[in-house]
């Protein structure tokens, strides 16, 4: 075989993605939020794209209509084909620009001049926000650190405290073993201070911080005085494990304590917290803001409507228009007034087709999930996402993207998109049932069996079968552990019934 380094020409064929349907492909996928910040980003990177007041373009066209109007022919926004030539150079293009405020009058108005008022209201907007802005919470960290400074401690002491503060994790545990936390080459005396610097810490405030195990963190926040002192320091010592098995009459022989002591000890148990630190974990709830309003129609089904309320209307703006008629205007200028006009209506028309597009996929949807709009989730349907596909007439990868992100509101409450495409299975009248239906359904059977004689797997997948529902006990397993049912000795009541 010969190797050799040089130039050689081969014919091939292959798909290349045209710079407009990536950018139709981009903002098809963004949600209401992500189109908001993008049409933002695009009016600060590009000049001739303005906004159009609500009240102002209230009885505008929208794009589709103006293409309409003045292309009657052309093919409709799902059927376009999205492919730009950069490589040629078009005399006609100029004379194009020179011409499309005739063509696209909705779109090339006037730059609307900004008033003071405006100015000093966007002022204003501003400084409210900055003064309603939350407060940074107060750590774990912080809130240890402030009671150590009540102490009047050693340096030395108070220093490691610190260190052993500020290596708590963000349940309040010591991780880090303390020897890691000295000088390697310290003595007995460097550890026997951490020692005491552990204890100072752990009898700071929440208890429990500073354990380095469960076991520890429970016995840190048990006292002589409250409830079961004796059972419950048994319990947490030696018997943590049965507990988390359910195994009481185990605990009952190794102990002597009767099954209804156990379960006494075990509900004061329960009250204990077992992440101490976990209180002071900012959690942030994501903004959520519907895309799409489901509302009933007059023939008694449902319709779909975007909110698109908030989302600025965009047009070219008419200053760049007569900056490009102008004789003054250098070539360089009118090449760059080009191309961001050809940029500015690229993101018109793909917002537009993202409009259209996520319309009939979510109308489809919904169409297909009337049950569910109208009952709730038991009765949602299987539904996979070439199904829409193929009754869009799009691509599935298009009903992906236009699903991804993007949150249904309807009279039960907000539902993600995607959520409504589900598997299923078959029931005994050969019907579909889809999972999610399944496993309420598994739910349903295990809150109303007999605590004392939980229904094994087996018997769970027989219940189901009672139901009309079969399935395999794989997945009752599987299905179980995914949404955190115990197992049936796990869940067994042993103060009732047989205890061997």
């Amino acid at each position: 075989m010969r190797l050799s380094f040089g130039q050689e020409m081969r014919m091939a064929q292959k798909q290349v993605l045209a710079p407009r349907m990536i950018q139709s492909m981009e903002i098809l996928q963004l949600p209401i939020l992500a189109l908001q910040e993008r049409i933002a980003q695009e009016m600060e990177e590009n000049p001739v794209l303005d906004l159009r007041d609500a009240e102002v373009g209230a009885d505008a066209p929208d794009a589709s209509t103006v293409e309409e109007q003045v292309h009657p022919d052309a093919p409709s926004e799902s059927e376009k084909e999205l492919v730009v030539d950069d490589s040629a150079n078009h005399e006609d293009d100029f004379e194009r620009l020179m011409n499309m405020d005739e063509e696209w009058p909705d779109h090339f108005q006037e730059r609307p001049s900004i008033s003071r008022t405006g100015v000093e209201e966007e002022g204003e907007r501003k400084h409210d926000a900055m003064a309603n802005m939350v407060a940074r919470p107060e750590t774990l960290n912080d809130y240890l650190d402030h009671q150590l400074a009540w102490f009047e401690i050693e340096p030395d002491l108070r220093r490691m405290a610190e260190r052993i503060i500020y290596n708590l994790d963000s349940n309040g545990y010591l991780k880090t073993p303390l020897e890691e936390l000295i000088d390697p080459n310290a003595g007995p005396e460097a550890l026997k201070l951490a020692q005491q610097a552990l204890e100072l810490v752990q009898r700071l405030d929440p208890p429990g911080v500073g354990a380095r195990d469960l076991r520890e963190c429970l016995l840190l926040q048990i006292t002589s005085g409250m409830p079961c002192y004796e059972q419950l320091r048994t319990l947490i010592s030696d018997h943590l494990s049965d507990l988390e098995n359910n195994r009481l009459p185990v605990i009952e022989r190794r102990t002597g304590y009767s099954i209804a002591t156990i379960n006494e000890a075990w509900d004061e148990l329960r009250k204990l917290n077992p992440k101490p630190g976990a209180g002071f974990i900012e959690t942030t709830v994501p903004n959520v803001v519907p895309d799409i309003f489901v509302e009933p129609n007059e023939s008694g089904g449902y319709r779909v409507r975007l909110e698109d309320g908030q989302t600025p209307s965009l047009y070219i703006s008419r200053y760049y228009r007569n900056l490009f008629q102008a004789k003054g205007t250098s070539d360089e200028a009118r090449e760059y007034i080009k191309r961001k006009i050809n940029s500015a209506q690229w993101l018109i028309e793909s917002i537009e087709q993202r409009r259209s597009t996520l319309t009939k996929v979510a109308q489809a949807i919904v169409d297909h999930q009337q049950a569910f709009v109208e009952k709730g989730p038991e009765f949602i349907e299987p539904l996979k996402m070439q199904q829409i596909a193929d009754q869009v007439k799009v691509h599935v990868t298009t009903v992906s993207r236009a699903v991804d992100d993007k949150w249904l509101q309807t009279s039960r409450g907000i539902f993600p998109l995607r959520k409504l495409f589900v598997g299923g299975t078959v029931d005994a009248d050969g019907e579909q049932v889809a999972w999610d239906a399944v496993r309420l359904k598994l739910q349903e059977v295990v809150d109303g069996e007999d605590k004392s004689k939980p229904y094994s797997d087996d018997e769970l997948v027989k219940q189901l079968a009672a139901h009309g529902i079969k399935v395999a006990r794989r997945t009752v397993t599987k299905y179980r552990k995914a949404m955190s049912i115990p197992s049936s000795r796990q869940r067994r009541d042993w103060s009732k019934g047989d205890q061997k």
